[in-house]
C-alpha cells in the first residue's frame, strides 16, 4: 500500500467512522430509538409515519454505506445515499429554528445544540460529496502545485 492509498483510506475512515457506531446504538437501544422516531424532534410535532421501517432503513444506511465508502466498492452511490441521509436527518431532527431559546443567555439552549448538529450534518455532506466528485487518488505533493489553487476548475 502506498502513502496515497493509506491517506485516502484514513480520510474515508475518519469521514464515516461515526455511522456504524450510530447504527449499533440504534440496534442496542431499539426502544429509545423508536420512541425518538415516534415522538418527533420538533416542538409540537408528531413522529414520522412508519417509524419502525424508517429506523431499520437508517440502521442499514448507517451500517452499510461506510463499508462501501471505505473499501471503494460502490463508494460514490453510497456517498450520495449517506449525504442524502445526512440532509434529511438535519432537517427532520435538528430544526434549530423551531426552538425559541437560540439567543437566550446561558449554556443550556436547545436551539443552539440543534444548530451545531445541523451544521455538522452539512459538514459531513460536504465531505461525502468530495468522495462523489473528487474520487481520484493523487500524490500528496500534487496539492502543492500550483500553490495558489486548492482545486482546478473544469
Amino acid at each position: 500500500m502506498t502513502w496515497n492509498e493509506a491517506i485516502w483510506i484514513a480520510a474515508r475512515v475518519c469521514l464515516v467512522a461515526m455511522f456504524p457506531f450510530s447504527a449499533i446504538d440504534k440496534v442496542w437501544h431499539w426502544k429509545n430509538s423508536l420512541a425518538q422516531t415516534n415522538a418527533g424532534r420538533s416542538p409540537g410535532t408528531g413522529g414520522l409515519p412508519g417509524a419502525p421501517l424508517l429506523l431499520v432503513l437508517a440502521i442499514l444506511v448507517e451500517g452499510l454505506t461506510p463499508i462501501c465508502i471505505v473499501t471503494g466498492c460502490l463508494d460514490r452511490p453510497a456517498a450520495v445515499l449517506l449525504a442524502g441521509f445526512c440532509v434529511v436527518t438535519a432537517f427532520l431532527y435538528h430544526p434549530f429554528w423551531a426552538y425559541p431559546d437560540f439567543f437566550s443567555a446561558g449554556d443550556d439552549s436547545v436551539a443552539r445544540e440543534h444548530f451545531w448538529q445541523f451544521v455538522k450534518n452539512f459538514g459531513l455532506v460536504g465531505g461525502l460529496l468530495l468522495v462523489v466528485f473528487a474520487g481520484t487518488l493523487e500524490s500528496p505533493f500534487a496539492i502543492l502545485r500550483p500553490a495558489t489553487w486548492s482545486s482546478r476548475p473544469g
